[in-house]
């Protein structure tokens, strides 16, 4: 019989030690990331501003906001799962985690709910900060929080991938250097992908980033490339598959516990 009180306990003690974690060093983990966010802001709104229309009654500077928004967001989820599990494993004290009574799927919700949590953190910063620079509506308020959370689980559940697999920090550096960062720049944070010829639109289809920031900026404007039924059906499927593999790796014990 399971007893909910411990399991409880169990997860919540894991999830709190990662919120401590990237709570202390604040100034990385989240200050970091939204100066840099503002500054792409700052600086792509004054060159870009006059010169480019992507939608009917959205300036450039604020369709840009949200964008911005979800690409910080995706990023510190994936951060803070891969570099707390690769931080562990290259300094040995992923064994005093091991050696509790912790299920692996315990161990999958408190890495995957402190990743939703930074993510969303780091992304409501900038959004405070941006309402300083610009109007910007939330038409769809629900819209926004669904795509963040599922975005922000999806990028967790990737962080978690990526620490297990990684030995050393130049292999962690690598995801973040040749998977996250393009996909991240490549997913229309900057463009709409209708301004693109369409061999390069098709490409970018296939980028499952462009449907989490094309999903969630319809929640802000009620405009977007693809309709967001079918951009949170495409990111759900992306999530239901990595967390079945993470689960996977987490249940055998791969480059854990051998």
């Amino acid at each position: 019989m399971i007893n909910f009180k411990t399991e409880f306990i169990g997860t919540w003690t894991l999830l709190k030690k990662e919120l401590l974690r990237f709570w202390r060093v604040v100034f990385q983990t989240v200050a970091a990331p939204v100066i840099t966010a503002v500054l792409y802001l700052l600086i792509f709104s004054h060159v870009l501003a006059n010169h480019v229309k992507v939608y009917d009654n959205v300036e450039y500077t604020a369709f840009l906001i949200p964008g911005l928004i979800m690409m910080s967001l995706l990023q510190n989820a994936f951060a803070n799962s891969s570099s707390s599990l690769i931080q562990s494993k290259v300094m040995g004290n992923i064994v005093f985690i091991l050696l509790t009574p912790i299920t692996y799927l315990q161990f999958f919700l408190a890495f995957l709910i402190a990743s939703i949590v930074r993510g969303i953190f780091v992304g409501a910063c900038i959004y405070l900060f941006a309402l300083l620079y610009v109007d910007l509506p939330m038409l769809h308020p629900w819209i926004i929080f669904g795509f963040a959370m599922i975005g922000g689980a999806l990028l967790g559940t990737f962080g978690i991938i990526a620490g297990i697999w990684a030995h050393r920090f130049d292999q962690m550096a690598a995801f973040q250097n040749f998977v996250i960062m393009p996909l991240s720049f490549l997913s229309g944070v900057f463009y709409s992908i209708h301004s693109l010829p369409p061999f390069w639109q098709k490409v970018s289809q296939l980028n499952p980033f462009f449907y989490m920031i094309d999903g969630f900026r319809y929640g802000f404007f009620g405009q977007s490339d693809v309709a967001p039924l079918l951009s949170l059906s495409i990111v759900t499927f992306f999530f239901i598959v990595l967390a079945s593999i993470t689960l996977g790796m987490l249940k055998s014990g791969y480059k854990l516990r051998s």
